[in-house]
């Protein structure tokens, strides 16, 4: 470990870890079936990378919750990366995977799950990506992380946890099957990995 990385773990603070963000999804899991009046037409669509697997997570709970069988409800992906405004701004990234359930998202309630929710320009993104995709009856947002400074009139309809930050700070959420970990670190921007939008 080199000493940039040695500063970067020291600088970073956890704000959330493993049991809290377990407890957080089930939380949010138990309020889309109750708005939702249970989750009969709910779909999960994360967007990549970590929003997957969030997403993913969720269909777990919502399954414990409902009584489905295991695989039941439905989860898939949705790849926003060439609906995203800063695409001549920003070096070429790689195209990660959109897949949609079976049945498909029309007439049913999309549940998009991110990470974290900061300028709203991912998600203006995947709207206009679900648009491309199908007709929704309702699409509704869940995150993980809601850390301000929103630059489009978006809003999050389930949140784990409001993380008031300033610009200067960076939120990385780090889960298991991607980092070998679950926590969310909150660190001085230049000492943490960059954060999702």
């Amino acid at each position: 470990m080199d000493a940039r990385t040695t500063h970067a773990a020291t600088a970073a603070r956890s704000v959330l870890e493993a049991p809290d963000i377990a407890r957080v999804l089930t939380r949010i899991a138990h309020e889309i079936v109750e708005r939702a009046k249970g989750a009969d037409d709910v779909v999960l669509l994360g967007i990549p990378t970590r929003g997957v697997h969030l997403a993913r997570r969720l269909a777990a709970r919502l399954e414990e919750i409902t009584g489905k069988e295991p695989g039941q409800m439905p989860v898939g992906s949705l790849d926003i990366t060439m609906y995203r405004d800063d695409l001549r701004l920003r070096p070429a990234r790689a195209l990660a995977r959109t897949e949609i359930p079976g049945d498909g998202i029309d007439g049913r309630l999309v549940v998009l799950v991110d990470d974290v929710l900061f300028s709203g320009r991912t998600i203006r993104a995947a709207l206009d990506a679900l648009g491309d995709i199908g007709r929704p009856r309702a699409v509704q947002l869940a995150v993980l992380v809601d850390r301000g400074h929103r630059e489009l009139p978006i809003r999050a309809d389930y949140v784990g946890k409001n993380l008031p930050t300033s610009l200067r700070e960076t939120v990385k959420v780090q889960l298991t099957e991607e980092d070998g970990r679950d926590s969310v670190l909150l660190g001085a921007r230049g000492t943490a990995p960059a954060d999702g939008q």
